[in-house]
């Protein structure tokens, strides 16, 4: 009987026990955990070592973080992607965010690159892929072919700059397909009909709007340096886009092109070559895009970086006209020291 006694005692200790382990487990669960707000980014080869360590770094019991993530296996079962965690959340609500991939999605923003290798390096981090990987997707003819371009570099044309929001697990070829889907939606009907007033291709709008942007970066003139570019298309004549230049030569630091520079034989040296370049020689902004799109209708047939240095142009309708721009504008690149 004593024996019993002891028996039923001892489950009861280990009764209690366990309550009050169940307690405090279940009190330090839900009490306030994150001391500061932490942008986690789960890698599929992150170790599970890693994410611990991160979390614990973040909160305030990790002894109740370990003991429910052991609890549910998390260890084995987390899954990747980015995750924010915030003040508000308990340790339950963590774990099980990263065993379900609750994940908070990422802004990747695109712009301003010229090649691909640059928007690979761009884009490197804001998705779970590197550069490598990224330019093999986007710098592939195959891949191209399979969206209707004929080449990587026309493909290029297909990524319209803005912010996106998406999972920072994204794969590449994910990422491709979600920007092929904003391409069609960026072409809207209203869009394709001033297009089509252009008698322009939508890689042939995307290619001048690339040439536009890099001419100058103020939007209100832009529409009246898309107006030059389509005069001089319409008239046989050779675009002459010092920007052209510095891609065919891919220097893009280039300050100050010279007769030596026009002569350099590429397919996108609008000197030497009639019509529009193969493919676009960076991304353009939306705007130099709607810009093409809405060119001014006017006679110029010339434009010249002004003598101010404001950024913006002189516009000629004759030779002799531009000629004297030119010389205002060079003569001021000499008292300058540009080279």
């Amino acid at each position: 009987m004593k024996k019993g006694y002891i028996i039923v005692a001892i489950v009861a200790i280990i009764i209690a026990t366990a309550a009050g382990i169940g307690y405090y487990a279940y009190r330090s669960l839900h009490e306030a955990c994150v001391d500061r707000t932490l942008h986690l980014y789960i890698s599929k080869d992150t170790p599970y070592e890693s994410v611990a360590e991160q979390i614990h770094d973040a909160i305030t019991n990790d002894r109740a973080f370990d003991y429910y993530a052991e609890k549910n296996d998390l260890e084995h079962s987390f899954e990747p992607g980015h995750y924010l965690l915030t003040i508000d959340m308990s340790v339950v609500q963590i774990v099980r965010t990263l065993k379900l991939g609750w994940q908070t999605p990422v802004r990747v923003t695109m712009n301003n690159a010229k090649i691909p290798a640059q928007l690979a390096k761009k884009l490197e981090g804001q998705i779970d892929a590197d550069s490598t990987a990224i330019i093999a997707v986007i710098g592939s003819d195959k891949v191209a072919k399979q969206y209707g371009f004929k080449s990587a570099l026309a493909m290029y044309s297909m990524f319209i700059p803005n912010t996106y929001e998406m999972y920072w697990d994204t794969s590449v070829e994910d990422f491709v397909e979600r920007m092929h889907t904003e391409y069609e939606r960026f072409w809207t009907k209203e869009r394709d009909s001033k297009r089509r007033r252009s008698g322009l291709s939508r890689l042939q709008v995307m290619t001048l709007a690339s040439i536009v942007y890099e001419e100058t970066r103020k939007g209100d003139e832009m529409p009246r340096v898309a107006g030059v570019y389509i005069n001089r298309l319409r008239k046989g004549m050779p675009l002459q886009a010092d920007p052209t230049i510095k891609y065919a030569l891919q220097d893009f630091g280039l300050r100050r092109i010279l007769n030596k520079h026009l002569k350099h034989p590429s397919p996108y040296n609008t000197y030497i070559n009639k019509g529009l370049p193969p493919t676009p020689i960076c991304m353009p902004s939306i705007t130099a895009i709607d810009a093409v799109l809405n060119y001014e209708s006017h006679n110029y047939l010339y434009f010249c970086a002004r003598e101010t240095f404001d950024g913006y142009h002189n516009f000629a309708a004759t030779y002799n006209e531009h000629l004297q721009n030119a010389r205002k504008y060079q003569r001021e690149l000499n008292r300058r020291g540009i080279r």
